[in-house]
């Protein structure tokens, strides 16, 4: 636990048999971690086998549906096990090591929902970050403070600490299966700003693969439509 706060940390995974194993060391390096959850989003490869050899509770939803429902499920496990949980990416782009940034204002502020973001000071790009995917993650972020009235910097990463009992409210529907893929990040987001919950931005880093080598398993278009379209949707009513 960090500070007497206990807390898990779920990460979703899809054929990540390399840096899943990464991952689980760099958090189980940090001492500090209850539980860590790997959600698998139907992996064909080994991830599955190296993340319990490694020590993580392995759930798996069977099939690949997309990271969403992968992440839904992680989600069910340890909402009434922990207060607490943090989302870390499965392909070892986040940093462990940082952890205790997302969970600091969650003990000493009582914050609710702590997002991090790699354009405050003190976060930080690292590796090669496509240019396109550049100005993606700065367009979204606009967007998004302009829908949920809440200056931003970040909005599509999803390295993130919240209260489970967020989980709970009536007003917030995991369930819904166009959340499937990865509207269910930006969901979450724009439901914990717009419920009146406390949120707090820090600073953290996002280390990208050298050029050449695969960085994200989301499709250019339809993928950066998936975080697009619930910021319209919500803010339209047209979901819930």
């Amino acid at each position: 636990m960090y500070r007497g706060l206990p807390f898990a940390v779920v990460v979703p995974c899809l054929n990540e048999e390399e840096n899943i194993v990464k991952v689980i060391r760099r958090l189980q390096a940090t001492g500090i971690v209850d539980e860590i959850v790997v959600a698998d989003d139907g992996s064909t490869d080994r991830s599955m086998d190296r993340a319990k050899r490694e020590g993580a509770t392995v759930l798996s939803i069977g099939k690949s549906l997309g990271v969403g429902a992968a992440l839904r499920r992680g989600l069910a496990y340890i909402e009434d096990k922990y207060p607490v949980v943090v989302i870390i990416a499965g392909n070892d782009k986040d940093n462990p090591e940082e952890l205790p940034r997302l969970l600091r204002p969650l003990v000493e502020k009582r914050a609710e929902f702590v997002q991090g973001s790699r354009y405050l000071p003190g976060g930080g790009i690292g590796g090669a970050m496509p240019f396109y995917r550049r100005m993606a993650t700065r367009i979204h972020p606009w967007a998004f403070s302009l829908a949920t009235g809440c200056k931003l910097t970040e909005s599509t990463n999803g390295y993130r600490a919240f209260r489970t009992k967020l989980l709970a409210d009536p007003n917030l529907d995991l369930n819904q299966p166009w959340l499937d893929r990865y509207e269910l990040e930006p969901y979450l987001f724009y439901k914990a700003l717009t419920l009146g919950y406390s949120c707090i931005e820090v600073p953290v880093t996002k280390t990208y693969p050298p050029r050449g080598r695969r960085y994200t398993r989301m499709p250019a278009v339809v993928g950066w439509w998936s975080i697009l379209r619930p910021l319209f949707l919500l803010r339209f009513g047209i979901r819930q």
